[in-house]
């Protein structure tokens, strides 16, 4: 690659967590790739983010967005921005990663490659033990579209997922989009908030025409769900309840009985029989919204 490379925008989500944001940028500031530019968006924090970052990252662009907008909002005041400045792809990038050197390389040398790829997506193991796995290409069957599910999860990396292609979605925690394809399909939906915006995202894309592809060189690691207070918490539970059903009305509505049933068997049987009853509360209201009609960001 040359100086010629088109123009990356990183776009860094930050809410509550300037320490994971601090080494998120650190690490990408070792990346090989001629030309990105970064931007933290801080997505209304009130723990100080804003200050701590501005003063120990004087020369990386900041954008306040005032208010917490979820991933979607928040990320979309970036890609809006990144488009304005010319960007030719911008790389989603959760703050609570690290990446390796060639990451971004990987990339963007994936979707040069053929230029109906729309997304690509990193393989992604656990920061903690990079040797798991927590992503590598994405299973997704259109006849059971409640079923989303990372390829790969949890198990060793023993270079099993090491052949790129396409895949059935890319996740938000890595996703380089093509400027193109993003002024073709639209923006993330910022009425889901948080979760399933990236995969109804991709499924727009690959509704259009648009190819999702897995790129294995690009290697990143996560600190998975420390935003949201781990995979079982309420917040998660509510917003994947709610915005499963979303997803499936919108995309495939043949099958939202299929999504509906699920909903009521993994959020609230389930949760149920392990007794975590907060959990099972929040999924009831994110079910209960869905058929309300209620979007965006959960106010209690």
């Amino acid at each position: 690659m040359n100086d010629s490379s088109r123009l990356v925008y990183i776009i860094l989500l930050n809410w509550n967590g300037f320490q994971d944001t601090i080494e998120c940028v650190e690490s990408c500031s070792k990346l090989v790739y001629p030309n990105f530019h970064i931007i933290i968006v801080d997505n209304g924090s009130n723990d100080g983010s804003e200050a701590i970052l501005r003063e120990r990252f004087p020369d990386t662009e900041l954008i306040q967005t005032g208010d917490n907008f979820g991933f979607a909002g928040g990320n979309n005041i970036g890609i809006r921005h990144a488009l304005k400045q010319g960007a030719g792809y911008v790389w989603l990038l959760n703050n609570d990663t690290t990446v390796e050197p060639n990451a971004l390389n990987a990339l963007v040398d994936a979707a040069e490659r053929d230029e109906r790829i729309g997304m690509v997506g990193s393989k992604i193991v656990y920061y903690d033990n990079p040797a798991l796995i927590w992503y590598a290409g994405a299973v997704f069957d259109p006849a059971r579209p409640h079923l989303t599910a990372h390829r790969g999860l949890r198990e060793q990396d023993l270079g099993q997922y090491d052949v790129a292609g396409e895949t059935g979605y890319v996740t938000g925690c890595s996703l380089l989009a093509r400027r193109e394809m993003i002024e073709n399909v639209g923006l993330l939906d910022e009425g889901l908030f948080l979760y399933f915006e990236d995969v109804d995202w991709g499924t727009r894309a690959r509704q259009a025409g648009w190819v999702l592809a897995y790129a294995p060189a690009s290697v990143v690691r996560h600190k998975e769900s420390i935003s949201t207070g781990g995979a079982a918490s309420p917040v998660v539970v509510y917003y994947t309840a709610r915005n499963r059903l979303y997803f499936v009305q919108r995309n495939f509505p043949r099958t939202i009985l299929q999504a509906l049933y699920y909903d009521l068997y993994e959020h609230l049987l389930v949760n149920i029989k392990k007794r975590r009853f907060r959990a099972v509360i929040s999924a009831w209201r994110g079910i209960w919204d869905f058929f309300c009609g209620r979007t965006g960001r959960y106010r209690g």
